[in-house]
Parts: structure tokens; C-alpha cells; sequence
């Protein structure tokens, strides 16, 4: 954060000083969870489904805080922001019954396109956003290892990628920072443009366009505009901006006719400017693959899981190319020493007795699916599975739940376990295709029904929403073996 007195926040945000002098300098870090506040801080109050952060501002200041933005006068040196009666505009904030969230997220996100464009002109901070329906966050977490690289770096932690946590993060450069790793979400249309406003990027990333939140847009076009929203955000190419496509989806790659940027398309398609050749993937579900460039060429090996990650790093790849002097072999070094970062994305546990975990409870939808379910089948091992429901899938979500059935009896399972209601289209089609499946209604049914042990590796995934995360720590724990 670059230091500004309570007064110039205010003028910045369209705000008012209250029991404040206006003196008080904003030194530390700007947080909307008042134990995460430290000296000189400032917190941000907004309201929540169970609490308000209103009431917390003077526990906030107590904790150190310089003051606090918020909506209503509270105990302690703040600027308010005046709600706007009828704009409740984030959709972040389903708790915003009266406009306050909204007035207090709009200044944050004021604050935080201030310090960019100030860090921008000044220190020549590099941003780079990345979207897709898949992947952005393994993606951001290769981007932030390769620009580390280069300098100081600023990324989100985990899925850290909304109206809040965008600003949030932007406001984590200061002065000393090379780049601004961004990860840009979608529910509906104008919400990639509106986070471009917050944070401009001059390097922007599609990976792909899928079925994630079909049920929110209601077709792959809409979501395809979304995600395009992006590309038209970024600067001409006289002016440096680069739009980094994936190369192997038809979608993602037309979208160089939206952007006025220069445009490198990443993936294994002949064509791809970084592209992937002699890929295999070995048992323990890790990519290896010749990494080929105009520049040059070099083996890459991932530590990450997946062929998947092979388009991420691929992305990651011409992203550095085009923002540092790294060059191709330092890029596939850097990538060869890539560990995961967030959480529950094929995360990887080890029992002592044998039993192998697969961890990627974040989030699911078809592609990612597909891509779990084809890593485990590279694994060694006997393979099981606890597969919950995909979310926001609309009209489609009956017919991907089957598909799902079926694929998953089609990679060699030994065993399945779906939990919930919501999964039942998979156990029903799995069962019919004659793999052994179970549905149970809970976590702690799929704990008790795998009968894991000794030799089996267990892939473990659902949507958020379905915490299937405590399944796969529960085995972890040491759960029913044989």
C-alpha cells in the first residue's frame, strides 16, 4: 500500500473525515478482517451474511489500524462513504441490504486503481490478468513462480479473484513491486470488464472457455463474451499490451479479434507460438514435455499433476517470455521447480501405510473433471474415487452428471463413491456401465464407504459447495482401511 493520510483517502474516495484529523497515515496493509489488521493499517468495513464490519472498526484501530473505511459513523478515526440508495451492484455482497457494502467496495476499488495507476507510472509495474473456466488459479500461481523470477511479485492467495479480492490484492503492491499477478472471475456479463477498470492489465491470459457456470450465463457464447472482456480491456500493441490465448481452444483463439493488443497464442497446436511436443505422463501424474518457442526450445518437467498442466504452464511460459529477459531454458527451469500453492487443486497426501490421496475438492466442472479423472488413470496404484455434484451447470446439469458416470466406469476404476443427491445421474451411470459405486449422503459416509487402504490412490472432487475437502483429510487422518 503507498502511504496516504486519512485525509487524502478521503478525497481520493469522494468521502468524509470522521473523529479523524486527517493526519493519520495509512503505513500498513488494508484488510477487511479486522484480526488480520496490523500498525498503520487500514480496515475496511463491510458487511457480512453473519457480522458486520462496521462493528469491529474500534476493535480494528485497538489491533493498530490508522483508521477506517466504512459506510456509517463508528467508533474509531474513519472516512465514510455515503451509500447510494438502489446501487447494490456486487454481487460479492449478498448481504448488502442498504447499499452500504456497495459504497464501501466502490471507494476500495478507488483506492486500489489510484495506487496502480500511480505504481504504473512511476515504478513501471507490470499487471497481468488471467481468466478462463478452468485453470486461472494453478495458472496465477505459475505466473507469480515465473515473475518472482524477475522481482518482487504480487498475487492472490488461493481463488482470491472477485470484486473484493481484486482490489484486495492490488492494493498489496507498493513501491518496490515488478508485477501484478491478477485473476479475474466471472457470474455475468461486464464483471472481467469492470475488474479491468480496477486494475489495468498490459498482459492478459484466456485459457480456455467451458461449462463452468453455464447455469449463470446460459450458453458457452455468453460465457466466451465474458471471458473476452479481457483482450478488449487491454492497451494496443504500440503501447504494449499482449493478449496470451490458448491456442487449442477455437474459442479462445478467435478472440484475437477483439483485442487490439499483440496476440501469442499458447498450447500444442502446430501453430502456437509456445507450444508443447513429445509430451507423456508419467505414473506419478506429472506432465514432461519439450517446450518449443521462436526463441528457442527446452524440456520442462512439472512437479504439478496433471496433463492439464501442461496448458497452464504453456500460458505461464508466454507470459514471461513477454514481461521479463528470461530466457526459454530460465523459463523451463523456473517451471521444473514449480510446487503447488493453493489449496485442494490436485493437492497430493500420503498416508503412512500407503494410501495416496488426490485432493482437488476446490472447485469441478466437466473439463476439470475430465482432467482428474485422467491423471488418476496415469497413476500407479488401484484406483478409487469420491466424486461429488458439479455446480452451476443449468439445463445441462442432468446430461453432464451421466457423462460423468460414464467416464469415470470408462478409465478403470476400482471403486466409486458419489455423494449427494444432487451426484445421483453419476452413480446411476456408472453402476449401469458396471464400475462398483456407492451413493452416500455426506462426507462422512464416503469416509466410511470407500474401504481404502494400503496401494490405493483416491481422487477426491466436487464443487466447492459439496467441502468434499474433509473426504480426502479424513483418509489423511487415517480413516476405515482395510
Amino acid at each position: 500500500m503507498i502511504v496516504e493520510t486519512l485525509a487524502e483517502l478521503a478525497r481520493l474516495v469522494g468521502g468524509r473525515l470522521h473523529r479523524a484529523t486527517g493526519d493519520e497515515r495509512v503505513t500498513g496493509t488494508v484488510e477487511f478482517d479486522s484480526r488480520a489488521v496490523g500498525p498503520g493499517g487500514l480496515f475496511v468495513a463491510l458487511p457480512g451474511e453473519r457480522v458486520d464490519g462496521h462493528d469491529f472498526a474500534a476493535t480494528a484501530v485497538a489491533r493498530g489500524a490508522a483508521g477506517v473505511l466504512a459506510a456509517r459513523e463508528v467508533d474509531a478515526p474513519a472516512v465514510i462513504v455515503d451509500p447510494t440508495p438502489g446501487e447494490h451492484g456486487s454481487y460479492v455482497l449478498e448481504a448488502d441490504h442498504d447499499g452500504s457494502g456497495a459504497a464501501v467496495l466502490t471507494a476500495l476499488q478507488i483506492l486500489a486503481r489510484h495506487v496502480v495507476d500511480l505504481l504504473v507510472a512511476t515504478r513501471g509495474l507490470s499487471v497481468v490478468g488471467i481468466t478462463g473456466s478452468s485453470g486461472k488459479t494453478s495458472t496465477k500461481d505459475l505466473v507469480a513462480t515465473l515473475l518472482e523470477r524477475d522481482g518482487p511479485t504480487v498475487a492472490p492467495p488461493g481463488s482470491f479473484n472477485n470484486e473484493l479480492g481484486h482490489p484486495w490484492t492490488a492494493l498489496r503492491a507498493d513501491a518496490a513491486t515488478r508485477h501484478l499477478v491478477c485473476e479475474l472471475s466471472a457470474r455475468g456479463p461486464g464483471h472481467i470488464a469492470a475488474l479491468c477498470r480496477v486494475a489495468p492489465p498490459r498482459v492478459g491470459a484466456v485459457l480456455n472457455v467451458g461449462s463452468a457456470h453455464l447455469g449463470e450465463f446460459g450458453s458457452r457464447e455468453a460465457i466466451a463474451a465474458a471471458k473476452g472482456e479481457l483482450v478488449e480491456a487491454l492497451p494496443a500493441a504500440d503501447r504494449g499490451g499482449v493478449a496470451v490465448l490458448g491456442a487449442d481452444d477455437p474459442v479462445v483463439a478467435a478472440m484475437r479479434h477483439r483485442t487490439t493488443a499483440r496476440v501469442v497464442h499458447a498450447g500444442r497446436a502446430p501453430e502456437a507460438d509456445v507450444r508443447a511436443v513429445d509430451e507423456s505422463l508419467g505414473d506419478d501424474g506429472r506432465a514432461r514435455f519439450r517446450m518449443v518457442t521462436a526463441s528457442g526450445e527446452s524440456d520442462v518437467a512439472l512437479r504439478l499433476r496433471g496433463a492439464h498442466q501442461v496448458d497452464n504452464a504453456l500460458v505461464a511460459a508466454a507470459i514471461a517470455l513477454e514481461t521479463t529477459g528470461m530466457t526459454v531454458a530460465q523459463v523451463a527451469d523456473a517451471l521444473d521447480a514449480a510446487e503447488p500453492r493453493s489449496r485442494w487443486r490436485m493437492e497430493v497426501g500420503e498416508r503412512a501405510d500407503g494410501l495416496t490421496v488426490l485432493n482437488d475438492a476446490y472447485n469441478a466442472n466437466p473439463e476439470s473433471m475430465r482432467a482428474a479423472l485422467t491423471t488418476l488413470a496415469a497413476m500407479g496404484g488401484n484406483h478409487k474415487a469420491v466424486l461429488g455434484p458439479m455446480a452451476e451447470l443449468g439445463a445441462d446439469a442432468d446430461d453432464a452428471h451421466v457423462a460423468l458416470g460414464r467416464l469415470a466406469a470408462s478409465t478403470g476404476l476400482h471403486r466409486l463413491v458419489v455423494v449427494g443427491e444432487a451426484a445421483r445421474g453419476v452413480h446411476e451411470a456408472a453402476r449401469d456401465a458396471g464400475l462398483a459405486s456407492d451413493l452416500v449422503p455426506d462426507a462422512a459416509a464416503a469416509v466410511a464407504a470407500l474401504d481404502a487402504g494400503p496401494g490405493d490412490v483416491v481422487l477426491v472432487k466436487a464443487s466447492r459447495s459439496a467441502g468434499l475437502e474433509s473426504v480426502a483429510q479424513a483418509l489423511l487422518d487415517g480413516g476405515p482401511t482395510r
